[in-house]
């Protein structure tokens, strides 16, 4: 049985909306894909120990994503609020105030605040931090008593920047070395949290790319924002930096691709500075020329509290009614939903071969050190 034939039974012919995670889950017990056993076995090993069983997965994926009809879907599946945040939206909504492994909400104003927090690995993303911040993202797009969202990171513990704010660190190279981070969780990562800062929440009964629950995203980088971190601000809609930030995309040395930077970056630098990002390591200062084309307002370091309420309420002030239209608008040009499921096709592929490749610990042990 091929994938869209599986596909097509698990979501009974597209009248059911499946995760990610459950449908490979439900594949794994169908005998189609690995089970969810053979997955914990797998999991207790070290990176270079993986057998690399999670590739078919990804071949999976790839195949349905490929697919529009069903690639469509399966793009809608993960647009969807989550069970998890619809089940913690009353406690949020009555305190105005949530936590979450890696992420903190709070009602601030008409400003949704999403603190992103791993203090221990500089705000990096791993397994710990995916399901808090999706579960955020959903509560503040889902707050009905605010009309913008902000965006940034929380103090941090490593001694050479304790106690400041730093945006993030992209994934946690520890965890990826030591093989604490399935291949499911760059697909639940980019088909989620992060396409909802782009594209909002679906709802199930229209189409995403028409209708959708969404509000303006304002950035606030300090420090840097590498990698997983810096893709995260192609999403946004504003984005101030402190003068003194900087953006990288390490993505080859880590041996890995990164998220959808492929497809956005070049729209923002264009594409040479967008393959010297990617695949040659350059890095770019928020205050330089490339970084004023990805972060729309340059501040001192310690002014970042006031420019943030400045831009809250220069994007409220007036109302926000207009908003999600411009939002769509921008999108029907730039990246119709169907181009992102293209690209998430070859992403599929490509990741899972690349997170199983020997070149990744090579890479890793070559430009990183575990500590």
């Amino acid at each position: 049985m091929n994938a869209l034939a599986i596909y097509d039974r698990l979501t009974e012919g597209g009248r059911r909306f499946v995760r990610i995670d459950e449908l490979c889950a439900r594949a794994g017990e169908a005998g189609v894909l690995p089970t969810q056993e053979e997955l914990a076995r797998e999991a207790a090993l070290t990176q270079r120990e993986k057998n690399g069983l999670e590739k078919r997965q990804g071949e999976f994926l790839a195949e349905i994503l490929a697919e529009p009809q069903a690639g469509l879907h399966l793009c809608h599946a993960m647009l969807l609020p989550t069970e998890k945040a619809k089940a913690s939206f009353p406690a949020y909504d009555r305190q105005g105030e949530i936590r979450f492994a890696g992420a903190h909400l709070k009602r601030e104003g008409n400003a949704a605040v999403l603190t992103m927090g791993n203090p221990r690995y500089l705000n990096a993303e791993d397994e710990s931090t995916i399901e808090g911040m999706e579960t955020a993202v959903d509560l503040a797009l889902l707050d009905p008593r605010t009309e913008v969202c902000v965006l940034r990171g929380a103090p941090v513990e490593h001694p050479k920047h304790a106690g400041r704010r730093i945006f993030g660190a992209g994934i946690n190279l520890t965890h990826l070395y030591e093989g604490k981070i399935r291949y499911l969780w760059y697909l639940m990562r980019d088909l989620g949290f992060v396409n909802k800062f782009y594209r909002g929440l679906a709802l199930e009964d229209q189409s995403p790319e028409m209708h959708s629950v969404e509000k303006l995203w304002i950035a606030a980088v300090e420090g840097f924002a590498i990698g997983g971190h810096c893709q995260i601000l192609l999403t946004m809609d504003y984005t101030l930096a402190a003068e003194d930030a900087y953006l990288t995309l390490p993505a080859r040395k880590e041996g890995i691709i990164p998220g959808a930077s492929n497809l956005r970056l070049p729209r923002f630098v264009g594409d040479r500075i967008a393959r010297q990002a990617i695949m040659a390591e350059r890095r770019i200062d928020c205050a330089s020329p490339e970084g004023r084309m990805i972060c729309d307002e340059v501040v001192p370091r310690d002014a970042m509290d006031q420019a943030i309420s400045r831009t809250v309420e220069k994007l409220t002030g007036s109302g926000v009614v207009s908003a999600a239209g411009n939002r769509r608008a921008f999108r029907a040009g730039e990246e119709p939903l169907d181009a992102f499921r293209r690209y998430m096709a070859v992403y599929a592929r490509e990741q899972a071969y690349c997170h199983f490749s020997p070149a990744l610990i090579a890479n890793l042990e070559k430009n990183w050190k575990t500590k």
